[in-house]
């Protein structure tokens, strides 16, 4: 389906706000701590916002995603890097890269066992050997004991260059398909209503490691939190929890 915020770039960098750059910098310290490189592949890139962080860090950087208004955004406010329109199971870039990034639960857009190998398979053949993968995503284990995302209705808006946008977000999970899934109801400033639906796979760890290792990477950590999205605030030299209780879910694999 058309997505709203993907649409309109400006609208969702405000509706998802990172002005001190905490999953940029999470990218970065972790990439260092494992020992990346500085040719970076950003898959899902959106708004090009991290690429800016990263240009500035001494990054050559090249992002992909298939939204051609977030891609057209990303040019116009980070020329010295490259973007790319492509998706993320089917992509096919000249050159090799020290580092992949995947973030913001990018790599949940594949729902199928078949589609999530795919995307493991095209990171893999696109990392220089030792290359170094970093993902981000919600935690699929966290739904084994947690209602606290699923209870209710979340609404909110978002008051943005003078104008208004609301939403009505219920989410709710789909057993047989081992996904969660979104169903926003949304208000625009010009009255216009609608439904958007989207959906993300509930990916578990040993699942995550399995598909790792299927496709010729080597898992260096799997970790809960810290990261860029928990309660605990990201550093650069955090201890990394292994519980993998917390929502979030963080990889980082190195390529056979």
């Amino acid at each position: 389906m058309p997505n709203f915020l993907t649409d309109n770039p400006a609208v969702y960098e405000a509706w998802f706000p990172d002005p001190e750059h905490v999953a940029a910098r999470f990218a970065d310290d972790v990439a260092r701590r494992f020992g990346g490189g500085t040719d970076l592949l950003d898959v899902g890139c959106g708004t090009g916002r991290d690429a800016r962080f990263w240009i500035r860090r001494g990054y050559r950087v090249t992002g992909l995603d298939n939204s051609p208004e977030m891609i057209a955004h990303a040019a116009r406010h980070c020329p010295d890097a490259e973007f790319v329109v492509a998706d993320m199971r089917e992509f096919s870039l000249p050159g090799e890269f020290d580092v992949i990034t995947c973030l913001d639960s990018a790599l949940l857009y594949c729902h199928a066992n078949a589609e999530l190998e795919e995307f493991l398979r095209r990171c893999h053949d696109h990392l220089r050997p030792g290359g170094l993968l970093v993902a981000e995503a919600r935690n699929g284990a966290f739904f084994l004991g947690s209602t606290e995302l699923l209870d209710g209705v979340a609404e909110r808006t978002l008051h943005h260059d003078g104008r208004s946008y609301s939403s009505r977000t219920r989410l709710w999970i789909d057993h047989a398909a081992q996904l969660l899934r979104r169903e926003r109801h949304w208000r625009l400033p010009d009255g216009d209503e609608f439904e958007q639906r989207s959906a993300w796979r509930l990916l578990f760890p040993q699942e995550l490691r399995y598909f790792a290792a299927r496709t010729g990477f080597e898992v260096l950590a799997l970790f809960d939190e810290p990261g860029p999205r928990t309660d605990t605030p990201w550093t650069a030299d955090a201890e990394l929890s292994e519980r993998m209780s917390g929502d979030r879910l963080h990889l980082v694999a190195r390529r056979i």
